[in-house]
């Protein structure tokens, strides 16, 4: 468990510019044991009381889970950043209160404090999720797929890691994305680790200027912010993209192998992790040389590990080119592809037919949400 500290209010801080402009919503330490976050945005706010800034827009500060927060723990009855779908906010906003779960009270809050500065702002609106790793090792900026939010992320000189926010359901972000907001979410360094507490200031610094409420030559920390973070990506590569997760299920017994830090290059055949589930062990092995990411060295959470590989900036470029031509179209024309009816941004793949077709097709028009459904996987993108 970590250190536990006492925070006043969710509403970190407040910065309104005179000048309409964008509204930058940022959120730290939505898991509690990830104290990084708060205190990131405690610093950049004490900075801009001591010597404010010319911000066009406003730039609203909120603690995620204050009551973790207070015990240092992830959570209390579920983890708060597992639970935005559609339908768990709804119900949410529909129900009574008084049946509230104490992360259910946090949500209630935090998506409160959210509508608020939404319902304020006088321009486009982004969210930037600040996080921490039971690990040690690089800070990275993960992000849904699309074509803005990577505009908005590549200004960070961190690793990106994509597919990564597909692979899980229910994240903040996930849910500002479908609300129209330009999200992405930072994993800052490891939980206890003070350079950590350095990496999230220096992004929430450059998000200031990326997001176009502080012009660059205002931005009296935006050098030297860029300068941290492009020492702390080291050697690791520039992109990486998530191919797999190693899910935990209810009753598992986990164990990762000691020594791997946030993202760490391995090599095939190698030792990752030890997993029993339904009374049978198995040894996690390496499938091939690639890149495990965000191995599990805590209590509480349902991701063993996930698992990856570098890409090309040539790739990069093709699929900018494919989504900028508007040739998806072109996938739902592949045999065994059809597009589903209620949804455009989601299609059907009978895997009868279309099973030798690599996910990489699919990953450059930025479908990475894939999910079995018996015989048919279906593949969805972010909508924005």
């Amino acid at each position: 468990m970590t250190a536990a500290i006492e925070i006043a209010a969710r509403e970190i801080g407040r910065v309104r510019g005179e000048r309409a402009g964008p509204t930058l919503i940022v959120v730290g330490s939505l898991h509690g044991n990830e104290a990084g976050g708060v205190r990131a945005c405690e610093r950049v706010f004490g900075a801009l009381r001591e010597r404010p800034l010319p911000i066009a827009g406003e730039l609203v500060m909120l603690a995620g889970n204050v009551g973790a927060l207070r015990e240092g723990r992830r959570y209390r009855v579920k983890d708060l950043n597992r639970v935005w779908r559609e339908e768990q906010v709804a119900a949410l906003r529909a129900r009574d209160p008084a049946h509230d779960d104490a992360e259910d009270r946090e949500q209630r809050e935090l998506l409160s404090a959210i509508d608020e500065a939404l319902a304020r702002a006088r321009g486009p609106a982004f969210l930037v999720d600040l996080h921490t790793t039971s690990a040690a090792g690089h800070p990275f900026v993960l992000f849904g797929d699309t074509i803005p939010q990577r505009e908005f992320a590549i200004t960070l000189p961190l690793p990106i890691l994509l597919g990564l926010e597909e692979q899980v359901d229910g994240v903040l972000s996930e849910h500002m994305t479908r609300r129209g907001l330009v999200t992405l979410a930072v994993e800052g360094g490891q939980h206890d680790d003070p350079a950590s507490i350095d990496h999230l200031a220096a992004v929430v610094w450059i998000a200031l200027s990326s997001a176009s409420l502080l012009a660059r030559s205002d931005n009296p920390h935006l050098e030297s912010a860029l300068a941290r973070l492009d020492r702390a990506r080291g050697a690791v590569p520039r992109v990486l993209e998530v191919s797999s997760r190693r899910v935990i299920g209810e009753g598992d017994a986990f164990r990762m192998e000691p020594g791997f830090a946030n993202l760490a290059p391995v090599s095939k055949g190698q030792t990752l992790a030890t997993h029993t589930r339904g009374g049978v062990t198995e040894t996690v092995r390496a499938p091939h040389d690639g890149w495990v990411m965000l191995p599990l060295y805590q209590g509480q959470g349902s991701d063993g590990f996930f698992w990856g590989r570098a890409v090309s900036e040539r790739r990069l470029r093709a699929s900018r080119l494919l989504r900028d031509l508007r040739l998806d179209r072109l996938l739902r024309a592949l045999p065994g592809v059809s597009r589903d009816r209620g949804d455009r941004d989601r299609l059907r793949v009978d895997t009868r037919v279309a099973r030798f077709y690599p996910l990489e097709v699919f990953h450059l028009f930025g479908f990475r949400k894939i999910r079995e459904e018996g015989a048919t996987l279906v593949v969805e993108r972010r909508k924005h």
